[in-house]
């Protein structure tokens, strides 16, 4: 279980079997000190192997591809080695892009499933009567594209043209039918960009899981069809989960993460600047890492240690805040929050202090509505797993495992090297064999 609960953070978990602690994607953005300024999540910056990687480098045989969303999530799930990575822009086309023969079938597939074709189109309840409104339209403003584009990439349409291009890469480059290995990595981002807008118990949602399912049908009755029901393996699980949209009125559940380096600031000056000199002491706050200003606590000879503890104090203080985890591994909680905290606090990135909103508490951004992720909590902690054909029985467990334990089973299943950060177990209860 981790802390940081971000979507960058929970893929780099699935893909080397390690938390943030160690394989350093600790948030989709966070501030880094030699550059002054707040950085993505992106491939250069993970530190360690991935699952893909070990499979390429077991056997130059073997391919590697990945289909997805944004380009940077997909990289992180499939790591440095990919044969063809097939990503969706911001306005909903996809590209493709890595090594190998050209792949003519890619081309048409773009042609024949354009985004725009779906101008306002409407969201249909599945199975419901055309004659029923649409749950959402499609709105196409000639002033302003990105309207269409974010609702496009938000909905069931986006996600069924991933499908679609994922079924045709299987059948056309013929995926697991030759002597080597063929991994595909997919990252299903139309249903957490709708998250961030409506939270977890919207309509939208359950009907986004719906339409989800009946993809995931086609694609197993085409793996079946294809491959055979006991030649392929396929991994479900989730980054994070997603909180719900919350009530009114929004001050109540939306942080504003100026006013929490605010309050640290004045906590701070208060105990330590008692000349008034109006020491700056709070560097930068970029949720949910605080980066204090090392060289002012340097030159007034005030303790490291004790300015993160008082600063995760008077982050407490602050409407909304219900703990902080410090660099020298102070906390403000014991047991399973400590463990979280731990598992996703990395010595460099992470800066002086991790904080941790309380529930349903979010980033406020979006003018106004929306929800954020990566909390610790277990709405977003807690992910499904299905561990699904070749090696593995038809059963389920009630006791808990970790994200960091899908990377290590599956290298066991395939018989590679486990990612080299890799600190989970192997699932053998999992196993047909045990």
């Amino acid at each position: 279980m981790a802390a940081s609960t971000f979507t960058s953070s929970g893929l780099a978990t699935l893909a080397t079997g390690a938390y943030p602690e160690l394989h350093g994607i600790v948030a989709d953005t966070w501030y880094d000190r030699k550059e002054h300024k707040p950085v993505l999540a992106s491939l250069e910056k993970l530190q360690g192997t991935t699952l893909s990687d070990e499979v390429m480098s077991a056997d130059s045989r073997n391919r590697i591809f990945g289909v997805g969303g944004a380009l940077s999530s997909l990289e992180l799930l499939t790591g440095r080695l990919p044969t063809r990575l097939f990503s969706m822009l911001s306005d909903g086309e996809y590209e493709g892009r890595g090594s190998g023969p050209a792949m003519p079938w890619f081309e048409e597939y773009r042609q024949a499933n354009p985004p725009g074709r779906l101008k306002g189109a409407g969201w249909q309840v599945l199975g419901g009567s055309k004659s029923v409104p649409p749950l959402r339209t499609l709105t196409a403003d000639p002033d302003r594209p990105e309207t269409f584009s974010a609702l496009y990439r938000s909905s069931p349409f986006a996600q069924a043209a991933q499908f679609g291009l994922l079924r045709d890469l299987i059948g056309r480059e013929r995926l697991g039918q030759g002597p080597a290995t063929d991994v595909v990595a997919v990252s299903l981002d139309s249903m957490a960009l709708l998250g961030y807008e409506v939270g977890a118990d919207s309509p939208l949602m359950r009907e986004m899981v719906l339409h989800l399912d009946r993809e995931m049908e086609a694609l197993l009755t085409l793996l079946d069809k294809s491959v055979g029901a006991h030649n392929y393996i396929l991994a479900f699980s989730a980054a994070h989960g997603a909180v719900r949209q919350g009530g009114e009125p929004r001050a109540r559940y939306a942080i504003q993460g100026e006013a929490v380096a605010r309050s640290i600031q004045q906590a701070l000056a208060a105990q330590y600047d008692v000349k008034n000199t109006r020491a700056a002491y709070v560097e930068r706050y970029v949720y949910p890492f605080l980066y204090l200003r090392l060289d002012s606590l340097k030159r007034s000879y005030i303790d490291t240690r004790e300015a993160r503890t008082q600063a995760g104090r008077a982050a407490l203080r602050v409407a909304g805040v219900a703990g902080y985890y410090t660099a020298d591994g102070d906390c403000s909680h014991t047991g399973e929050w400590l463990r979280r905290f731990r598992n996703s606090f990395h010595a460099v990135r992470s800066g002086d202090v991790m904080l941790a909103y309380e529930p349903e508490c979010v980033e406020d951004f979006g003018a106004g509505r929306g929800i954020s992720y990566g909390s610790l909590y277990n709405y977003e902690s807690r992910v499904p797993l299905i561990l699904f054909g070749g090696p593995f029985a038809p059963q389920s467990f009630d006791y808990a495992v970790e994200s960091t334990d899908v990377a290590p089973t599956l290298a066991h299943a395939l018989g590679v090297a486990w990612p080299s950060s890799a600190t989970g177990r192997v699932l053998a209860d999992a196993l047909a064999s045990g």
